[in-house]
């Protein structure tokens, strides 16, 4: 069994979701400390043909709690009204927006939740059929840390692969794994251009703008262009 274990991002870069359909279950890492200025609850749009970052607002962030303990701001319309100025001229936008505003619009503001529940309605959208779960539903050793409560997670659940972004490499030791019977591999993205409007093309942008510019098929097969190392 192929096995990711990674922090709730929020609406991110397509390589995050290349990494869940390569495994056949995904762990939503939300008992873990929150890092403050980190990714999770901002990435990059395409505002007038430029990078633009938006940010999910949150209540309570700080790094001496785990990220499950945090909550989302209740009022998201400034950022569905950026999405929409940006985006209703896209070709897809008429398929997209309806879910990104439902994603907004979700009751339960705990961030893990919140950012889990949007992971969970893209891969939906996508076609993306690996299994979701949060870390913190877990029965496990939460006194161990790093590579050793990953090696216990992929124990708990019996898996034999574990894969995981290819920054990984610094953090992660693939005789440690070995010696656990756990083959540890990095996923490599290919990112592979695509039209979007008059501009010159802008990589690395969330995973809205590879949606509101490419059909479900065609992200499909962007979704499939990468290696394992």
């Amino acid at each position: 069994m192929k096995l990711a274990i990674m922090q709730p991002y929020f609406l991110p870069y397509i390589g995050y979701f290349q990494l869940i359909k390569a495994v056949d279950t995904f762990i939503i890492y939300d008992d873990v400390q929150f890092i403050k200025g980190g990714w999770i609850n901002r990435n990059y749009l395409l505002l007038n043909d430029e990078k633009f970052m938006f940010n999910l607002i949150l209540k309570g962030a700080s790094a001496n709690k785990l990220i499950n303990e945090i909550s989302v701001q209740s009022n998201q319309n400034k950022l569905l009204k950026t999405i929409y100025y940006s985006y209703n001229k896209a070709p897809y936008f008429e398929s997209v927006f309806p879910i990104i505003k439902n994603i907004l619009n979700y009751e339960d503001k705990n961030l893990s939740k919140f950012i889990g529940n949007s992971i969970i309605k893209i891969c939906n959208y996508l076609k993306i059929d690996t299994e979701i779960h949060y870390s913190s539903a877990l029965e496990k050793d939460n006194e161990l840390k790093a590579q050793d409560k990953i090696i216990h997670i992929c124990k708990l659940l019996n898996a034999d692969t574990y894969i995981n972004a290819i920054g990984g490499q610094k953090l992660y030791d693939k005789k440690v794994f070995n010696d656990s019977h756990i083959d540890l591999k990095f996923i490599k993205s290919n990112l592979t251009p695509y039209t979007q409007f008059k501009n010159e093309f802008i990589p690395c942008l969330s995973i809205l703008d590879v949606m509101m510019f490419n059909s479900v098929d065609e992200i499909n097969i962007i979704l499939k262009n990468h290696e394992l190392i």
